[in-house]
């Protein structure tokens, strides 16, 4: 076998949240038993657009002898894993007023270059809102695709990097935070914000609050 660059995962490192996996055009990359593994070295072609997408820095490039990458047999892969995936939310499509339409939905796990990002209008939610408010569907999500954080209890600087890298990739035309009135929440819409200014991006802004009693306050 050929001496080539391929992917080592670090199991010591790993806490198998998944954002490698989507972050693999490939999909050489699955979950097994709460670890990322790499599933066959033909599918990895050793570019590493996986790398960035690790928050625990699990995964780097090693030489080593490996089969090479063969782009056919990745190619059938893919569309294996394609008619193996059920739609978007399938157990929700029959609600009257359900408008989720991507997945994933948590900015964790988004990769930065999901094709439901391109040309998009953003909603980035703060986790409590869509229990707050009961029109969060009717009236927030409609045609926008939906991204969730938490700013106070999830990674802020990795949501900085995230962002920055979906406003520079994927052309998004507008973007709606929504949060809650509580002070801790504020920071999210910082979040966006910055994101935009390091990706020197000029993007449609709008923030509404909701208050406690799920109603918006401006």
């Amino acid at each position: 076998m050929p001496i080539r660059p391929i992917i080592y995962i670090d199991e010591e490192k790993c806490d198998g949240c998944g954002i490698c996996v989507n972050a693999c055009a490939e999909g050489a990359i699955k979950i097994v038993n709460g670890k990322a593994k790499l599933i066959n070295e033909i599918f990895c072609d050793g570019l590493g657009a996986c790398l960035g997408s690790c928050p625990k820095g699990a995964i780097t490039i090693v030489e080593r002898e490996a089969k090479p990458f063969n782009e056919e047999v990745t190619k059938h892969h893919l569309q294996l894993l394609k008619k193996l995936e059920p739609p978007p939310c399938e157990c929700l499509a029959s609600a009257k007023n359900h408008k989720l339409n991507n997945w994933p939905i948590q900015l964790r796990l988004v990769s930065i270059n999901a094709p439901f990002l391109k040309d998009s209008d953003i909603v980035i939610a703060a986790d409590c809102t869509a229990f707050s408010y009961k029109e969060f569907h009717e009236n927030i999500l409609k045609d926008r695709k939906l991204l969730i954080a938490c700013p106070k209890l999830d990674d802020v600087n990795l949501y900085l990097e995230k962002l920055t890298e979906i406003f520079k990739l994927n052309n998004v035309k507008s973007v709606l935070v929504l949060r809650m009135t509580v002070p801790c929440c504020g920071g999210l819409s910082w979040i966006v914000q910055e994101s935009m200014k390091r990706a020197k991006k000029k993007i449609l802004f709008e923030e509404k609050v909701i208050d406690i009693d799920g109603t918006i306050k401006n």
